[in-house]
């Protein structure tokens, strides 16, 4: 114990002495000390701004994925055949407004999310650090710690989840007027295991796609700084946080798919108008009905807006959360 102690003693005199290098994501002992509460507000601020650029494409996703009838362009069956046929519906039936449903909840989703996450990654690389003999921004570690982190921020945050897919699924007209009365109609209707719809498959997939998002995030920067073409900063961790939102999303995007089916579960009233409905009992199934009915490429619905927003999203939140804790950095060292 007292090995450990002198140890992280000397790691602190060490970055010290060092020059800044900026903030990484995750625990980095060469830069300047980044704490589990800074990467909160950090990574709550990122979840912000990037939550209110991508809403648009949120929805889009959302509206395919509830969709039961067969996707396909040249005789279209459903509602929606493609995303310009999609938004052209959406915007001539419910105005520009609609492609911004649900985003009260949204935020509270991308702000609790963030902060939970991120604080969670930063305290899960530092431990790993001061407690063991591995590399903190290895990328193995990365590829733990961002699942761990992120099964944390999913089960705190999982009934703003709910809240937010059953605005953004919603026609005209509406069933809820307000968060205030989405809680209090789905509570009475519904019980409080309502809030929890759909938490065992995001459970199963959020662990590799996090993992993956950091496990990827953090070779690809590596990749680029070893390549050097592109200069340092923001647009690597963009193009970086892009190419890792895109193959996390493509490798567990069917769980996705399943929790959004169950977390409209008892909301089919309002889904009526947009087609056929479903009540599945339970994720095996979720899984086995729209295998039976829709086929395997069911599980693929809405899988093109939800790339374009993963890119987006994954690129903005490392971009967004770099910049924010760079800045936090700048200002402790002021002070």
């Amino acid at each position: 114990m007292a090995e450990l102690q002198e140890r992280n003693v000397k790691r602190r005199a060490e970055r010290m002495c060092r020059p800044s290098q900026g903030v990484m994501v995750g625990y980095d002992p060469s830069s300047t000390a980044l704490s589990p509460e800074d990467a909160a507000v950090a990574g709550s601020l990122a979840g912000f701004v990037t939550r209110a650029i991508i809403s648009p494409l949120d929805v889009l996703k959302i509206r395919f994925q509830l969709q039961v009838e067969r996707l396909s362009s040249s005789r279209p069956e459903g509602k929606y055949s493609s995303m310009m046929q999609a938004w052209r519906c959406i915007l001539g039936e419910e105005g520009m407004s609609a492609f911004w449903k649900g985003h009260v909840a949204a935020q509270m989703l991308s702000v609790c999310y963030g902060a939970v996450q991120f604080a969670s990654f930063q305290a899960l690389t530092e431990l790993v650090h001061k407690s063991t003999s591995y590399n903190s921004q290895a990328a193995g570690i990365h590829f733990l710690c961002g699942g761990m982190a992120a099964c944390s921020a999913t089960v705190a945050c999982q009934p703003l989840d709910t809240l937010r897919t059953r605005f953004a699924a919603q026609g005209e007209p509406k069933v809820y007027r307000s968060l205030r009365h989405a809680v209090s109609t789905m509570y009475v209707q519904e019980g409080a295991r309502t809030f929890y719809r759909g938490l065992t498959p995001t459970l199963v997939a959020v662990f590799p796609y996090a993992g993956l998002q950091f496990f990827s995030y953090n070779i690809l920067k590596k990749l680029l700084e070893r390549d050097g073409r592109m200069s340092k900063g923001g647009l690597q961790s963009l193009v970086s946080g892009s190419m890792a939102g895109v193959i996390s999303k493509t490798l567990t995007y069917p769980f996705d798919l399943f929790k959004k089916r169950l977390q409209v579960g008892g909301f089919e009233k309002a889904r009526a108008h947009f087609g056929q409905v479903r009540t599945y009992h339970g994720f095996l199934d979720c899984v086995v009905c729209i295998a039976r009915e829709e086929g395997l490429a069911a599980f693929f619905k809405g899988l093109s807006p939800s790339l374009i927003k993963a890119a987006m999203s994954t690129g903005l939140t490392f971009f967004w959360y770099e910049f924010f804790t760079s800045t936090i950095s700048n200002l402790r060292r002021r002070s």
